[in-house]
């Protein structure tokens, strides 16, 4: 016996016409190098409409690649919808890769017109040779730069005008479900970058997702301010969601200091702001004695959030930082840290023990730990480690037109994460470690994640990387390499003396260094990869 229910399209569209018809006096703020600009959600709606007869006119192809080069700003919103509603394919470029790596993904991509924010320009400008199928670049003039007159071997548009001289377009009806919406490149720490291409489908049930009460429970009442780029994996999925729920966006362009991320959420009365950790270590000093009771929720991810900064934000904002988990390949929200209503009867210390996990998988995802090259699922016994695991509607099967995919993908077809993790009785996943960034000394596994987030707890750090480094007794040993905050001085004896009593013996780095700044990847990770190069032959002492 079959259901008698009605099937309709899961697609972008209905995302964009829902804020369209529900919440047209709804605002977009964003941040300019001139002062704030606001648009209704209205007004965001008719731009994207004629925005979306902008690429008619300009003769990009069905499901032809859109590029975008730039911040988060209202505009680059209009993109992330016009492209998607009118049949064609948004693809963000990460502004912060290497020039070799954004010629490989536009060639690769095959994107036919990239917008650009005059600010970053100059980034991308030298590399416009290279470029083989992009044949339309258009400006979008955010107070820095100037639009060129022309550039060799490309139209050149200016974004306003373009607008100004266009009417409002009709989405398509029909669109299937199962086609490509949007796409997003790895940030490519080893190898070229690799393509992940989300259907408007995955983006509409990963939207529900994120306004899940369990998940990040985006909702109309909110103002959200996504710190995360919207190059990176789809801002955390908060620009569809704030759009379906009717949300208020505060877009923060590019400035991404710690003042002027503080000065946002306390004058735009910000409820859920959200960026990796090393955004939030700069933005608390700024936010004390501030008024910060609008915010709800401060979601991080990106990389393991130290739980010294998220008892530092619950001491001072009254508001621990909520941790979630996820990669380009899951849309990315795939795991969420809430605490249920028995944890919240636990002791602080307890709590904040547990906010150091990633919490319980998302609903409408599965998650398992195998041994490694296994399909064997270890037990929940919050001990067992092995590789994570994931599928699900939003998680990806394949890459784009790349043979590395076998080597990520399980023969049942399960996105193996790199994450070594053990998960406890309750489901709750804790990531020990990356499996490359994993130290193997003397046939001990060392998590560079533990010794890391203990050397945080140290009042006078402000970062810290544990790496591994050759020895010709036990293969390899843990070399911590701390940033120490601006003002204070410490030695290597002081940083160990704390770890003693914290770490077992065996764990403990075998030497400490001082550096100036833990290198970020182009997504605001620690790079323990350009670390590892730059300390390939270190001498470890008696090593």
């Amino acid at each position: 016996m079959r259901g008698l229910m009605q099937s309709t399209q899961l697609t972008i569209n209905y995302v964009f016409d829902r804020a369209e018809k529900y919440h047209p006096d709804k605002t977009i703020v964003t941040a300019t190098g001139t002062g704030k600009q606001t648009v209704t959600y209205g007004q965001w709606a008719d731009r994207t409409r004629r925005l979306g007869t902008v690429l008619d006119d300009l003769g990009i192809s069905d499901q032809g690649r859109v590029a975008t080069f730039a911040w988060n700003t209202a505009r680059h919103l209009e993109l992330y919808f016009a492209a998607p509603c009118s049949g064609r394919v948004l693809h963000t470029l990460n502004i912060r890769l290497f020039p070799e790596q954004l010629t490989y993904i536009v060639n690769h991509a095959e994107d036919e017109v990239i917008f650009i924010d005059t600010s970053i320009y100059p980034l991308i400008e030298p590399l416009l040779k290279t470029f083989e199928t992009v044949k339309h670049l258009v400006f979008m003039n955010d107070g820095k730069g100037a639009v060129p007159d022309s550039v060799d071997g490309f139209e050149v548009h200016e974004y306003e005008s373009l607008l100004a001289e266009a009417t409002p377009k009709t989405w398509p009806t029909g669109i299937d479900e199962n086609l490509a919406a949007s796409m997003c490149y790895t940030s490519g720490t080893t190898g070229n970058p690799k393509g992940v291409v989300y259907s408007h489908r995955s983006t509409y049930l990963h939207t529900m997702g994120a306004m899940m009460v369990d998940s990040l429970g985006v909702r109309e009442s909110d103002i959200i301010l996504p710190v995360v780029p919207m190059f990176h994996a789809n801002a955390w999925g908060l620009a569809h969601a704030a759009v379906a729920s009717g949300a208020s966006m505060v877009m923060p362009g590019p400035d991404l200091s710690g003042p002027a991320v503080a000065n946002l959420i306390v004058d735009e009365k910000v409820t859920v702001a959200a960026g990796v950790p090393t955004i939030w270590m700069a933005v608390l000093p700024e936010l004390k004695g501030r008024d910060t009771s609008s915010l709800r929720a401060i979601p991080c991810g990106g990389s393991a959030v130290p739980k010294a900064l998220s008892e530092a934000y619950r001491e001072q904002l009254g508001l621990p930082i909520l941790q979630a988990w996820g990669m380009t390949e899951t849309s990315p929200i795939a795991a969420v840290c809430r605490l249920s209503a028995a944890d919240e009867k636990l002791s602080v210390e307890e709590q904040a023990e547990l906010r150091t996990t990633v919490g319980q998988i998302a609903f409408g995802v599965e998650m398992r730990v195998v041994e490694p090259g296994t399909v064997d699922q270890l037990p929940w016994d919050g001990e067992s480690s092995g590789e994570l695991q994931v599928a699900g509607s939003w998680i990806a099967a394949d890459y784009f037109n790349d043979p590395r995919s076998r080597e990520s993908f399980t023969p049942d077809g399960w996105l193996r994460t790199g994450d070594v993790a053990v998960v406890d009785s309750r489901g709750r996943i804790r990531l020990v470690d990356r499996t490359k960034d994993l130290i193997k000394s003397g046939g001990e596994w060392i998590s560079s994640v533990d010794v890391e987030n203990e050397l945080m707890s140290h009042p006078k750090i402000a970062e810290a990387a544990v790496i591994a480094v050759a020895h010709p007794k036990w293969s390899e040993r843990p070399l911590a390499c701390v940033v120490v905050k601006p003002g204070e001085t410490l030695t290597k004896d002081e940083v160990l003396e704390h770890l003693k009593p914290r770490l077992a013996k065996w764990q403990l780095p075998d030497d400490v260094i001082f550096i100036d700044e833990v290198p970020k990847t182009s997504v605001g990770k620690f790079s323990k990869k350009t670390l590892r190069e730059r300390y390939a032959d270190f001498q470890l002492p008696d090593a």
